[in-house]
């Protein structure tokens, strides 16, 4: 991606992804997967989290933070949290849920491009952030600058491009429910026409893989990178999930990546 102008609009990608993911901060935490709730679900995102970081408080950098969810679980933790979002609206609704906590601040910044001080943090959080990368080697590159020689980076992330062949029938099982009671309210379809003219512009856009961020993050100079599995969170999301949101668990491939600068 060449920050050329994004096609159907009057400026260009990076803004109207800014410009999306504004719009989604209304309904956000309405929706589920976005929001986690306490209990098995946010034990089942924190258990990567501690593996990784350990029990010692670090100096965390999140990516993305949106509205503020795995903010709430990496600070729970002990860490020192800076969160990072390209929206202004979404960090407005972050700051509200987080305010008057010390050892945490927002920020308003490109994560594609930080700005942060070079070897400043022990660790990287982010989720689903990488899919919407306009320009992932820069990134990583950046991303790599600002950890400490040994710092970890860990993120959430899906092929949100393609469903998987039991997916497809989770997805028609769920058209049915929606026509027999009706849509869920508090799931906006995720904008789906103006999603998907942003994944079409995307590197990403046909689908984000392992295998094809691997060689990215080794290029920038991270090594020990590893796959680990997302079930255990998928399992803990359906424990009080109605049937609609237990089937929207099994659309997607997802996974968990970490990787190491070394």
């Amino acid at each position: 991606m060449d920050g050329s102008r994004y096609e159907g609009a009057n400026f260009d990608l990076k803004e109207e992804i800014r410009s999306y993911w504004s719009k989604r901060s209304q309904t956000f935490d309405l929706a589920f997967g976005h929001r986690i709730p306490a209990g098995p679900e946010a034990d089942a995102w924190q258990a990567p989290m501690r593996a990784l970081l350990g029990d010692e408080p670090k100096r965390v950098l999140e990516l993305a933070c949106g509205t503020g969810e795995v903010t709430r679980l990496i600070h729970d933790l002990g860490h020192d949290v800076t969160a990072l979002d390209f929206s202004e609206a979404m960090l407005k609704v972050a700051r509200a849920k987080h305010a008057g906590k010390p050892r945490l601040r927002f920020i308003l910044a490109d994560a594609e491009n930080t700005m942060e001080p070079d070897g400043h943090y022990d660790a990287i959080i982010c989720r689903h952030l990488v899919w919407t990368l306009t320009e992932p080697a820069q990134a990583f590159a950046d991303w790599h600058r600002v950890l400490k020689p040994g710092g970890r980076v860990l993120f959430f992330d899906g092929d949100w491009a393609e469903p998987k062949p039991l997916g497809r029938l989770a997805q028609t099982l769920i058209s049915w429910i929606d026509r027999l009671v009706g849509a869920d309210r508090n799931y906006d379809g995720a904008l789906g026409e103006r999603h998907a003219r942003i994944m079409q512009a995307l590197p990403f856009g046909k689908g984000l893989r392992p295998d094809m961020v691997m060689p990215l993050l080794k290029d920038a100079g991270f090594a020990d990178v590893t796959i680990h599995p997302h079930a255990p969170i998928s399992r803990a999301q359906r424990k009080r999930a109605d049937i609609r949101n237990k089937l929207r668990t099994l659309v997607y491939r997802r996974f968990i990546m970490t990787c190491r600068k070394d």
